[in-house]
């Protein structure tokens, strides 16, 4: 009869879970009510929460305590690294240091004629850029407003301009990611993986799938675009009737756009040169993401002193630092309500439960299901809800036992499923991202999703396989 609870309560909450994020609804507090329910039903069982030792004394609102002590844990790991990077995030916003970087970035393209080989290198000018604007939509507005006029001019067709900025936001590896962060830190609490950081997963495990998926759907793109140019050739009435917003022109002298430029990625650019050093000189510094930004802000700072020449505006500006750390904290909670409610999960004992199966079906050889799974789920999501962010994040928790109960390695799974759901987004005719360019360019949103789903999905496959190759 436990095992029938068990299971029952496990299917309604997760099933619960899957209905919210396809009906594109905030999930946070599901996830902490699940999470305390299953605790509940946990206690009524017999059974210990898992993670509380020493609770309040009234072991009914031990479920409180245990949100309480996940909200104190990830505000001191993974929490406060989101946290300052939406403030430097911020900042940078606040100063147009983003605006200079996409400026010097777009302006070359409008002297590359060949339109077809602009495809590829717009494609990855857009992940690099996302760099510095993570927010898919937020990227595409800007581009509409800053590329498509420079493409236009260049011939290239409408629905081609449409695709390239809908996939301009997908799986560059970086440090500063908050998906990035989130993994890196939950990894870092298990021994196989104590001491990992964030640089180190996303360089040695992170860009060694990402990178070459990235050059290949460049390739994929430059060829399904030219085909379905062709193909559409007189069937498609272009026009220049575009809603773009105005943006003003970036003024200034070489040494103000070189410095504006290189002030969003100088974190990355501090953690990458410190990983290079630890591996080819064998130089060791402790450098956290916390520290870079918080080098990088003062860099930023200093460079508006001399811009400005005046303290008073500057120090005043440093406030949106702060106010965008708190921008921030929808992510956080997001982290800690997925691991409330994997806590609940695991009290009821449903991991363990999961892990004994799991390891009664060892021998198949067939360590690659469980990823397909999830990159299954997470692709019907993210096509249906749009975003698979919620759905990623909640996961975060539940990787390393399920890898573990699984006998793989964690990597085989956080991975492929990240990568799967940044990609997917520009397959789903209801992502904002997808809403905005076909809103803007007055198309359809299955216009854009036909030009983006072959690379796209080229992509996926290709990297599952790549992630399978090297992580198994």
């Amino acid at each position: 009869m436990t095992d029938i609870i068990m299971y029952l309560s496990a299917i309604v909450s997760v099933a619960l879970v899957i209905f919210m994020l396809a009906k594109k609804m905030d999930i946070k507090i599901t996830l902490f009510f699940m999470g305390i329910l299953l605790m509940i039903i946990a206690m009524l069982l017999g059974k210990d929460i898992v993670g509380i030792e020493d609770g309040t004394g009234f072991k009914w609102i031990d479920p409180i305590l245990a949100v309480v002590e996940s909200f104190k844990s990830t505000l001191t790991r993974a929490g406060f690294i989101i946290l300052m990077l939406g403030g430097y995030a911020a900042y940078m916003s606040h100063i147009k240091a983003n605006d200079v970087t996409v400026s010097v970035l777009t302006k070359p393209l409008g002297k590359i004629k060949n339109v077809y080989i602009l495809v590829p290198v717009v494609f990855l000018i857009g992940n690099l850029l996302s760099l510095v604007i993570p927010s898919a939509s937020n990227l595409a507005i800007i581009l509409l407003a800053t590329l498509y006029p420079i493409l236009r001019a260049a011939k290239m067709p409408t629905l081609t301009i449409g695709a390239l900025i809908a996939t301009a936001a997908t799986i560059i590896p970086t440090p500063l990611g908050g998906d990035n962060v989130a993994v890196a830190n939950e990894l870092a609490t298990y021994a196989d993986f104590s001491g990992l950081t964030v640089t180190e997963y996303v360089l040695k495990y992170h860009a060694i799938v990402s990178i070459p998926t990235l050059l290949l759907i460049a390739v994929v793109h430059y060829f399904w675009q030219k085909h379905l140019d062709m193909k559409e050739l007189n069937k498609v009435t272009e026009t220049d009737d575009v809603e773009i917003k105005e943006v003003a022109a970036i003024e200034g002298g070489k040494l103000y756009k070189t410095v504006y430029a290189l002030l969003p990625v100088l974190p990355i650019i501090l953690l990458i040169t410190v990983f290079v050093l630890d591996v080819t000189a064998n130089i060791q510094l402790a450098l956290s993401v916390e520290i870079a930004t918080i080098i990088s802000l003062i860099a930023a700072i200093l460079c508006e002193m001399i811009r400005v020449r005046k303290i008073k505006p500057v120090l005043d500006g440093t406030e949106k630092f702060f106010t965008g750390m708190g921008g921030a904290m929808p992510i956080v909670a997001l982290l800690v309500a997925a691991s409330v409610f994997v806590q609940g999960l695991q009290s009821i004992g449903l991991i363990e439960a999961l892990q004994s199966a799991m390891l009664g079906a060892d021998g198949a050889g067939q360590g690659f299901v469980l990823p397909l799974i999830l990159v299954a789920l997470t692709a019907l999501i993210v096509i249906i809800s749009g975003s698979g962010v919620a759905l990623f994040y909640a996961m975060v928790p539940l990787m390393v036992p399920l890898a573990d109960a699984a006998g793989i390695n964690p990597i085989a799974i956080t991975v492929p499923m990240g990568l799967a759901g940044n990609l997917l987004r520009a397959v789903s005719p209801v992502a904002a991202v997808i809403m905005i360019i076909s809103g803007s360019l007055k198309v359809t949103p299955l216009a854009i999703v036909k030009r983006t789903a072959v690379p796209m999905l080229s992509g996926v496959v290709f990297m599952f396989i790549l992630s399978m190759i090297f992580f198994l």
